[in-house]
């Protein structure tokens, strides 16, 4: 499918040359296995059902969120039904789902004979979780569920794919426009296979602790205390929504590789503001303006800012990639030629 310098995209009976292929076409990914990408990981330990039905006697059935000796459900208002089911094994997605075996499933994890009359849209989904070894082979790369899946619960598979996006998208980019420092796209796998590690691991954590079985359920007790502190609850509100992420760009910078906050310049100027057009940034919020000439060098693949900030963290000058990630951090007087070898290692030399 690919070499050193060229892809091949296949559509039916198709061939398309290209210089660069990157699935995004989801767990099932055809990319993924046309190109041979090694995918592992651990198999499915429950089975999870959404259905929305109509049940004859659904007073059996109660309301909100039931726990139970074989699973758990979910019952809400017009006939929506979840569950998820730890004695069924994993469901053959090549099979039909039908009324009848998502009742004996009901059944079985309700602990009732309710009966479901009938069955208007149905899904499943399992904890499998698997993730490729790596991001890039050769021309072809991976993002999204294409590269890893897990488990739905939690919803942390949607900020993991746009975060894939983003840190491939504008390194992707300047490879092509031809401006990319060596190295720059292997950085996309360095920098966001250990998060996709990271997510698989907690989405087996959050299964392993729903089992029902006394052991887990004191593990519950544990987490549902270590929440109720503002340490815990911080901590899993930053794993959850990717805002703990930092990357390891080699820099001992406390920002160096997180987000970058929102900076407001005096003026009114948000960092936000001057991300649209898929540049970089350098926010200069020295008295000097001392990175106003060196920045020069860069004036096509980053823009420059100055001015005093609300909040500048006591920064004096911060270099923003265009996945909004912090590529260096300067003192209240900053170090130019710092600031020209980060803006080499991300954005290639300067203009001549």
């Amino acid at each position: 499918m690919s070499d050193e310098e060229s892809a091949v995209a296949y559509a039916g009976e198709h061939a398309y040359p290209a210089r660069w292929v990157v699935g995004c076409d989801g767990g099932r990914s055809t990319v993924r296995g046309l190109a041979d990408f090694a995918f592992v990981g651990t198999e499915p330990q429950f089975t999870g059902y959404t259905m929305q039905a109509t049940a004859a006697d659904a007073e059996k059935l109660g309301p909100g969120i039931n726990l139970t000796p074989t699973g758990m459900y979910l019952r809400l208002l017009e006939g929506h039904i979840a569950m998820v089911d730890f004695d069924g094994g994993a469901f053959d997605r090549s099979q039909q789902l039908t009324r009848d075996h998502l009742q004996a499933v009901l059944r079985r994890v309700s602990g009732t004979d309710v009966t479901l009359s009938e069955v208007h849209l149905a899904s499943s989904f399992t904890d499998r979780a698997m993730q490729t070894t790596t991001y890039r082979r050769g021309r072809v790369l991976l993002a999204g569920d294409a590269a890893h899946i897990h488990s739905p619960l939690g919803g942390q598979g949607l900020n993991t794919g746009i975060g894939d996006a983003m840190n491939l998208g504008w390194k992707l980019a300047a490879t092509v426009h031809g401006h990319a420092p060596d190295g720059l796209l292997d950085t996309y796998t360095r920098e966001r296979h250990p998060i996709g590690a990271k997510v698989l691991d907690w989405s087996r954590a959050q299964v392993a602790i729903m089992r029902p079985d006394p052991h887990c359920q004191a593990i519950q007790g544990v987490i549902r205390d270590l929440l109720g502190t503002r340490d815990g609850a911080t901590y899993v509100a930053g794993r959850l929504s990717g805002a703990s992420i930092r990357y390891d760009l080699g820099s001992e910078q406390p920002w160096a590789g997180r987000s970058a906050p929102d900076f407001c310049l005096e003026n009114g100027t948000r960092l936000s503001d001057l991300m649209r057009d898929g540049r970089g940034v350098v926010l200069d919020f020295s008295a000097d303006r001392c990175l106003r000439d060196p920045a020069q060098g860069w004036e096509s693949r980053m823009r420059y800012a100055a001015g005093p900030a609300e909040n500048d963290l006591g920064l004096g000058a911060v270099l923003v990639r265009p996945d909004g990630v912090v590529a260096w951090a300067g003192e209240r007087t900053p170090d130019r030629e710092a600031f020209e070898q980060a803006a080499v290692q991300w954005f290639g030399g300067p203009a001549s």
